[in-house]
């Protein structure tokens, strides 16, 4: 069995190889957005199996590696700010609104879903 540590650096090394592909195929800024809500939601769903079926030993690979190199703050974050910075202060705007927003609504989604899918 893997140390957390070395799943943890597995799963960032692959959720960040993914994020730079889909920061490759979609269009700036929602490439970011988009990594963001896939993140949310599959956090959402994957939390939920994993602590149901006891396979907790499985959140350092898949939560705070592979979802954590996944998604990512701190682009998100650097993206609303290069928006302020070439005043597009409307796109910022819904930016940081539909990240929140969707972000919220697609983990919660995720987490209802998977309950559901669990009882």
């Amino acid at each position: 069995m893997m140390t957390p540590v070395i799943s943890v650096a597995l799963g960032g090394a692959i959720g960040s190889v993914l994020r730079y592909v889909v920061g490759l195929t979609v269009a700036f800024p929602l490439g970011t957005l988009t990594v963001n809500v896939v993140g949310s939601f599959a956090i959402g769903m994957i939390w939920v199996h994993l602590a149901d079926r006891g396979l907790q030993h499985w959140l350092p690979f898949v939560m705070t590696g592979l979802l954590g190199g996944f998604t990512t703050f701190s682009a998100f974050t650097l993206d609303a700010l290069r928006l302020f910075e070439e005043g597009r202060f409307t796109t910022a705007g819904v930016y940081i609104a539909g990240s929140v927003i969707l972000s919220l609504m697609a983990c919660g989604l995720g987490l209802w879903l998977a309950k559901g899918m669990t009882t």
